[in-house]
């Protein structure tokens, strides 16, 4: 990748201030070591290699299913188009469906490359709910919280090394952890609260992802999507809240609608 004396620039500012950054409310924050140019370029060469890797991500072919993708595009679409997203015109928003029906998860590249898991969408019950999880996840992105996660989890020397373009086999290792990377509480709780805000001004229960996390809480054991996304305590809770502050708008869930997405699964 090119470096831009932006990042660079960006780069030693966080450095200087790594033990000092905290957000409004004195609450430590974690360090983002990318400039967003830096979000848009290291996305796009996370999601070639996942492209290139039919092991691990066994993509659904847009071509062979296009009727699962006007359903995912439409989800999507609804929720870029709302004004609510402000990197809308500047990130990808590439969506891919992984067909696995074992694993339950969604997962976001920095830039706005999103992948959601066939088993996800089949263990769902209505629109609404995938809607929030891609709510979340497209939050993750905007908000910038998945090259804040990759800082973190990976450590400067790996990232320099994928900024640099010094080390072949380092994208490759970040573009295979990123189903298993591992976001704050703060994180989490503002993609919630995210998913509501880009939900409530269309026609879909803004309390979707509320659902989807009702429904894990039906679930024995860890599900997938929790051993990466953190629960904090009160989350369900905190989402119907937030839903309520806006006003408490009931939407439509989509059920019927839901159903022929599913159908057009393999």
């Amino acid at each position: 990748m090119r470096i831009r004396i932006t990042g660079i620039a960006l780069l030693i500012t966080c450095f200087a201030f790594m033990h000092g950054c905290t957000d409004d409310e004195g609450n430590k924050r974690g360090v983002n070591l990318f400039s967003l140019q830096d979000d848009k370029d290291f996305g796009a060469q996370v999601s070639a290699e996942i492209e290139n890797d039919s092991v691990n991500f066994p993509i659904l072919d847009s071509a062979s299913y296009p009727d699962a993708y006007a359903h995912l595009h439409r989800i999507t679409d609804t929720l870029l188009n709302t004004g609510k997203v402000q990197y809308k015109d500047e990130f990808v928003w590439q969506m891919r469906i992984i067909q696995n029906d074992s694993v339950l998860n969604a997962f976001c590249t920095p830039g706005g490359y999103i992948y959601v898991y066939t088993g996800l969408i089949k263990f769902l019950d209505s629109e609404d709910e995938l809607a929030g999880v891609m709510g979340h996840e497209i939050a993750h992105a905007d908000e910038r919280h998945s090259t804040e996660a990759l800082t973190k989890q990976y450590g400067t020397d790996v990232l320099f090394a994928v900024m640099f373009g010094n080390d072949s086999g380092a994208v490759a290792n970040v573009a295979k952890g990123m189903l298993n990377l591992s976001y704050s509480r703060g994180n989490e709780s503002e993609a919630d609260m995210r998913s509501v805000d880009y939900l409530y001004p269309t026609q879909y229960d803004a309390r979707g992802a509320a659902g989807f996390f009702e429904k894990l809480d039906g679930q024995g054991g860890l599900p997938e999507f929790l051993s990466t996304h953190p629960n904090p305590d009160n989350r369900i809770e905190d989402i119907k809240s937030y839903w309520e502050d806006k006003g408490g708008k009931v939407g439509e869930k989509f059920e019927d609608r839901y159903k022929e997405f599913k159908k057009s699964l393999p």
